[in-house]
């Protein structure tokens, strides 16, 4: 499985995800199918990963977020 998709799943899904980061489950979706995370998590300008793995520790799934965001990162050809 792909790790945005893993970490999204551990922090309790999509809904889950969505409310706290405060987007809506289609524009998770998207991230989920682009396989990263938007451009704005590595300016500084948000910090999503972060949400998703307070997220995932609550449920007892912690995880590194280093790590996905080194794995979400956008591609230069994407950006």
């Amino acid at each position: 499985m792909r790790p945005l998709k893993k970490a999204i799943d551990a922090a309790g899904g999509v809904p889950a995800v969505a409310t706290a980061c405060g987007k809506t489950p289609r524009a998770i979706y998207k991230w989920i199918t682009a396989d990263c995370l938007p451009r704005t998590e590595y300016t500084g300008e948000t910090d999503y990963a972060a949400r998703i793995a307070k997220l995932a520790e609550d449920k007892g799934q912690p995880f590194d977020v280093q790590l996905l965001l080194a794995e979400a990162r956008p591609s230069k050809s994407a950006a």
